[in-house]
């Protein structure tokens, strides 16, 4: 991952509303949220979440896939291991013993993608 795909990452889950959204999408799995369900559960009104989703959907964070008349979103796992293996490669000044949990981490998340 590049400088600017990583900022570009890190300001779409900048804000509350995209970093609950996301989280939430985490946890669900795979398998992904209808839009209708992510509102209800995150508390936001349709058009709101639109924008949040488009914001996240431009990071790489999230896709979607339409089921009849629902637009279902899930996470993107590659792009979310992409960012934490970003955030922690050049760590701690090339002191193993500080960095490796945390490269591991970065390397494990494995869950549901």
């Amino acid at each position: 991952m590049d400088l600017s795909t990583g900022v570009e990452a890190l300001s779409a889950l900048a804000h509350a509303t995209r970093l609950a959204v996301f989280r939430l999408l985490v946890r669900a799995g795979a398998e992904g949220v209808p839009a209708g369900e992510i509102a209800r559960e995150i508390g936001v009104l349709p058009s709101t979440l639109s924008t949040h989703l488009m914001i996240l959907g431009h990071a790489g964070l999230v896709r979607l896939r339409r089921e009849g008349r629902s637009i279902i979103y899930a996470a993107e796992y590659d792009r979310m291991r992409d960012l934490l293996g970003f955030l922690v490669a050049d760590c701690c000044g090339g002191r193993p013993e500080i960095c490796a949990p945390l490269e591991r981490i970065a390397r494990d998340v494995q869950c549901c993608g």
